[in-house]
């Protein structure tokens, strides 16, 4: 009787096959990511797009708009470790955008790597910390754990298939790339680059793309809205409003002058670039040249695309998801991606591509922006003394120069030599961390690391969140969740990072080959991505995918 399932399941499978070869894959899919874009901003400022681009995706593909993150620490790293591979932090081990490494004890950017030192760009050129350790700004895949479509295509086509990514932002494009991408790119000091892991030395066009020193061209440039200053007032309140950064060298209203007094090199005006449009603007121009320059959906086997977009991060991390500057940003990224979109139709065709727009994270909306719902800004040095008090009360106080912990993100390290010095095992000491926490008045909830560990009770999705997000071999000793609405940002600006819905309410739409039209109202999540987006191009899934598929 098993032989008789096992000779149906095989023939079934064979059967599959067969259809799948006979499909014509896709010659090109094409990941979008925008960072921070909170899944409202395409209904809040859907009026004010243009035809060509966010409304083209919309109106012409499968938009899932109840779609979450499943994890609880939604950071830029992991959102996108997550969004092709499938699976979470528990699997790929990007638990941050940084974290302590527990053998060395030294912090490490999530795509680190010192045997691969960056190309195109010196690292003196990068400001003195890098200049003095230059082996810390080497970048690739090499922290990440899982498999991704784009390696599914690798491995199906080999040499037929090229898989090229490109960000403002390094973590992005490597790990929307996976383990084996062909090509990853990104802003480095208004320079696009890559390192050693991908290749020896830039390609040509890229060489000519930064020379013709895009960003140096925004200097001295303003600004302003695209549209009548009512009109952001209607959707998004005042322009100047408390709680908002005035940093980065730009101003708290607009009109914006992208300058600084150091010129068009100094440290202070590559931020401020890097918070204006026109550094979306520049990776736009440099992935439509990509699209030629590399013969982007003009492989025997399926290409891949991915690009994400960072200045609606920069900006709604100074000034909120309410503000003018973010309206505005959208606005003219909605330009870029209809430029983009028509880049794709006259090369490729759209015919032929699958498209994927999604997000990393959502962001919290300042504290003061809105009283009623009770958050507030808090100071990292109140949680530390809670917890230092609560060790010393229960095990004495440390010898001089003796530290108990040291502060992870959100969560806590207990250090060797702390508890050598009073005999102490982590088990005894974690639950004295957590019990601290738990007193401060902003703080909604913490665990230990055994509690992560250990079976999550069935009902208790919270839990459920930070296991996805806990990686054994990388895990911190407690980790705490603050109440909603409260984030440590001391003085002004928001953040992101916590299992609530403003952060992890982001968008899903899939256009394209294979994709029909409509509005999709139950509840998914980014790990459905790879599992929908794999079948699509005709390939296997990625090992141990979380999701399922939602066409």
């Amino acid at each position: 009787m098993i032989n008789r399932f096992l000779s149906l399941g095989l023939a079934l499978l064979a059967c599959s096959c067969a259809h799948a070869s006979e499909a014509t894959p896709p010659k090109l899919a094409v990941v979008i990511a925008v960072d921070q874009l909170r899944a409202d901003y395409l209904v809040r400022f859907r009026p004010y797009f243009g035809e060509g681009g966010f409304k083209r995706l919309l109106a012409g593909g499968a938009d899932f708009r109840n779609a979450h993150y499943r994890h609880a620490v939604t950071h830029t790293a992991p959102g996108h470790a997550l969004m092709l591979s499938g699976v979470h932090a528990n699997v790929h081990g990007v638990i941050g955008n940084d974290w302590l490494d527990r053998a060395t004890w030294e912090q490490v950017n999530s795509v680190e790597d010192r045997d691969s030192p960056l190309v195109g760009i010196k690292p003196a050129e990068l400001g003195p910390v890098a200049a003095a350790n230059p082996v810390k700004t080497g970048r690739s895949p090499k922290n990440f754990s899982a498999v991704t479509v784009g390696d599914v295509l690798k491995q199906r086509y080999g040499d037929k298939s090229k898989v090229f990514t490109a960000s403002n932002k390094d973590r992005a494009a490597i790990l929307l790339g996976g383990k084996w991408g062909d090509s990853a790119y990104w802003d480095e000091a208004g320079k696009f680059v890559t390192s050693r892991h991908y290749r020896a030395e830039l390609p040509a066009w890229v060489v000519a793309f930064n020379a013709e020193k895009r960003a140096q061209g925004a200097f001295g440039k303003t600004w302003d809205r695209l549209l009548a200053p009512e009109i952001y007032e209607k959707v998004q309140g005042p322009d100047d409003a408390a709680g908002e950064y005035e940093g980065s060298g730009l101003t708290r209203v607009f009109p914006k002058k992208i300058s600084a007094a150091g010129g068009a090199s100094s440290a202070a005006f590559l931020t401020a670039y890097e918070n204006s449009p026109f550094s979306t603007e520049a990776l736009g121009e440099f992935v439509q040249r990509a699209i030629g320059e590399e013969q982007l959906g003009r492989h025997a086997g399926t290409d891949l695309l991915g690009v994400s977009f960072s200045q609606v991060d920069a900006i709604g991390h100074n000034y909120g998801p309410d503000s003018h500057e973010v309206m505005d940003s959208m606005l003219r990224l909605d330009r870029v991606l209809a430029a983009l979109l028509d880049k794709i139709d006259r090369d490729v065709g759209l015919a032929h591509c699958v498209i994927v727009l999604t997000s990393d994270h959502g962001v919290a909306p300042l504290p003061e922006r809105d009283g009623t719902r009770g958050g507030a800004r808090v100071k990292t040095a109140d949680l530390d003394a809670a917890v230092n008090k609560a060790l010393d009360a229960a095990f004495g106080e440390l010898p001089t120069g003796e530290r108990w912990f040291v502060r992870d993100n959100f969560s806590y390290h207990l250090r060797p030599a702390a508890l050598a010095a009073k005999k102490l095992a982590v088990v005894a000491v974690a639950p004295v961390v957590k019990a601290a926490l738990l007193t401060v008045p902003s703080v909604a909830t913490s665990f230990t690391r055994e509690e992560i560990l250990a079976a999550a009770p069935v009902g208790d999705e919270l839990l459920a969140m930070l296991r996805r997000s806990y990686h054994a071999a990388r895990g911190r000793d407690v980790v705490f969740v603050l109440k909603p609405y409260f984030m440590i940002k001391p003085t002004s600006g928001s953040t992101h990072a916590t299992p609530y819905d403003y952060d992890t309410h982001v968008p899903i739409v899939f256009f394209g080959a294979g994709v029909k039209a409509g509005v999709h109202t139950e509840s998914v999540g980014v790990d459905d991505i790879a599992p929908t987006l794999a079948p699509l191009l005709g390939v296997t899934l990625p090992p141990v995918a979380d999701g399922k598929k939602l066409l």
